[in-house]
């Protein structure tokens, strides 16, 4: 661990610094100061954050946590548990497995009690950073015309190039699912589900509408690109997306929601703006048909064992290709590793222009 440059997490507004906790009982004040910064004597902390109730026997405070987060706070066999309990003289009660609920802590002291609760915002907040993301925001670019226009580019490229170094059908996307990503969520429960829906909606009234024009944006798929520096070690290959009148309507649009959903805690902030492309071909998909552009980085991790494909005749005889025009009327709360009738990703939830 890099002591003088800490791991931070920001929760509620606050900014903790994260540091082992350390193993020695009865050491909990040294402990807590170290664990998080800024938080002085918990007694004066004013937990604007977070409410803490008086009761009969002392305080009282209760989270939300997903139920797929509660393993981390319970630790093996029951070790984390009970070592927030020591350290900060308190009793936490926890939903069984599967069972959606609050986490509630009760304690005699009430800086004790908010030392509990700080410490497990950050255990919660750290491990959902480990979470394979489970829906994205995405923009659906699978309408027939483009399907068709998809499938004459696979078609070709396979003619010309299927001699370069590892490209193959493996490679390219299930037509029924193009589409452009705008960012990804994980989303452990119905509540947080729920929570997104209603922020599109929000994000329909104060912004999106306005900048549509309420009405569909019209864009054109058309030019290739890769990702990586080298083409001939390829493992993603895009198609450009632009807005058919040359405004920025469609990145103001994809930009604002991003930073919405970041200022919620719903979404991580990856890049300063978004990348307007949707993928036709990924290395990822040659063992799992069902992967995305996103799968190698989530939970920090890099996907191993891609072949990476030689792209550099793609590029050559393919950089202007035309895939068509698209109208975009809606952004769709998309479900991973899903499909709904049409072929697309199943939708928990959409923004429509209007």
């Amino acid at each position: 661990m890099e002591v003088l440059r800490p791991t931070l997490i920001r929760i509620g507004g606050r900014i903790y610094r994260k540091n082992h906790i350390r193993e020695k009982a009865h050491q909990h004040e040294e402990e807590e100061e170290e664990f998080y910064a800024g938080l002085g004597d918990g007694a004066d902390e004013p937990c604007d954050a977070f409410v803490i109730e008086e009761t009969e026997r002392g305080y009282r405070c209760a989270v939300d946590v997903p139920s797929p987060l509660y393993k981390y706070i319970i630790g093996k066999k029951g070790e984390t548990k009970k070592r927030l309990e020591t350290d900060t003289r308190t009793s936490i009660s926890i939903p069984k497995p599967g069972m959606e609920g609050e986490i509630v802590i009760t304690g005699q002291h009430r800086n004790g009690v908010i030392s509990a609760r700080t410490r497990i915002d950050v255990l919660v907040e750290s491990f959902r950073k480990k979470q394979p993301f489970t829906h994205f925001l995405s923009f659906a670019l699978n309408q027939p015309a483009i399907q068709e226009k998809f499938l004459q580019f696979k078609k070709e490229v396979l003619e010309k190039c299927s001699n370069d170094c590892g490209v193959s059908s493996s490679l390219f996307q299930n037509p029924a699912k193009l589409h452009m990503t705008i960012g990804t969520l994980v989303l452990l429960n119905e509540q947080e589900i729920q929570k997104a829906q209603e922020l599109l909606q929000k994000c329909k009234e104060e912004f999106a509408d306005a900048i549509a024009g309420a009405k569909p944006l019209t864009v054109e798929v058309a030019g290739i690109e890769y990702m990586n520096d080298d083409p001939a070690m390829m493992d993603v290959l895009y198609a450009k997306v632009t807005m058919k009148n040359g405004s920025n309507q469609l990145q103001l649009i994809a930009d604002r929601l991003v930073d919405r959903f970041v200022t919620s805690g719903l979404m991580l902030k990856e890049w300063d703006r978004v990348k307007l492309h949707a993928t036709v071909m990924n290395t990822l998909f040659r063992k799992d048909p069902t992967a995305d552009e996103q799968s190698n980085t989530a939970a920090g991790k890099f996907f191993k064992g891609r072949e990476s494909f030689d792209g550099r005749n793609i590029m050559k005889l393919f950089e202007n290709f035309y895939f068509g025009d698209v109208q975009l009327n809606s952004v769709c709360l998309s479900q991973r590793f899903s499909t709904d009738s049409s072929g697309y990703y199943a939708t928990s939830g959409q923004l429509t222009f209007s």
